[in-house]
């Protein structure tokens, strides 16, 4: 690990942590684990549950059983979508801030090459996703414990950890060129729009049976939220191809002369 890289990394750190920014996407992905626990606990009691009304009406629609199964389902649902947003969020965060707080210029005058930066921004990225999903499943099995839920062999739930973790990286890989959008856009609109076309494109190719190989569709697909299609080798290709591609797009646009304009 080289010194710039090391620096880069430093203040990049320093900069999630000076924010309130990771506090907000814990805040987040805690209201997630509490609604996915809220949905089981209408299920498990479905007569407690009838002053809920119409939520309680799509607690029962959703297709869920109320065991470890039905709620590890749940939560690799919450990734496979909502981790599409998330990701992007963070990304765009990270990313686009230099350019809506102004400070690029000085990024470009550092003595540290400019694809040291953009690697450390994406190491910050991975470990601030990394997190926020740790924590996701932290709280769904600590609810899930409390609300003494059958079915919880090691089977089950590492079965379903482990899908969900799957889905997870896959997303993680998808959502990479949103950061190239970030420094193209020079702000946070434009990435945020296209993170909102991809989460409707995604629905789009799921429904037309092209789940599997549209980008922002295979994490959905490892999660097993496709019916009839399934994860294959083009796909898991096809995700890993286009991290790579939205970390050198990225890269390249920093190394370029339109960075400095």
């Amino acid at each position: 690990m080289s010194g710039g890289y090391r620096a880069a990394l430093a203040a990049e750190a320093l900069k999630a942590r000076r924010s309130k920014m990771p506090l907000l996407t814990f805040i987040a992905m805690s209201a997630a684990g509490l609604i996915a626990a809220l949905f089981m606990f209408i299920l498990v009691n479905p007569a407690r549950a009838q002053r809920l009304g119409l939520l309680n009406e799509k607690a029962h629609l959703s297709g869920l059983t109320a065991d470890w199964a039905g709620l590890l389902s749940f939560l690799a649902q919450i990734v496979a979508v909502g981790d599409l947003l998330l990701f992007s969020f963070i990304a765009t965060w990270v990313f686009g801030r230099e350019f809506s707080d102004g400070t690029m210029r000085y990024l470009l005058a550092l003595p540290i090459p400019r694809s040291t930066i953009v690697h450390a921004k994406f190491t910050v990225v991975i470990v601030w996703s990394a997190a926020m999903n740790i924590w996701l499943a932290g709280i769904v099995l600590i609810l899930g414990w409390a609300l003494g839920l059958p079915g919880a062999s090691p089977h089950v739930v590492m079965h379903g950890l482990s899908g969900t973790a799957i889905a997870a990286v896959l997303m993680l890989l998808v959502t990479t060129p949103v950061a190239l959008v970030a420094c193209a856009g020079r702000g946070y609109l434009a990435a945020l729009a296209s993170a909102a076309g991809a989460l409707i494109l995604a629905q789009v190719a799921a429904a037309l049976g092209w789940g599997g190989i549209f980008p922002s569709s295979i994490p959905a697909v490892a999660a097993g939220l496709a019916p009839g299609t399934r994860l294959a080798a083009p796909g898991i290709v096809i995700a890993v191809l286009t991290g790579l591609a939205g970390v050198f797009s990225t890269v390249t646009w920093w190394r370029s002369g339109r960075a400095g304009l």
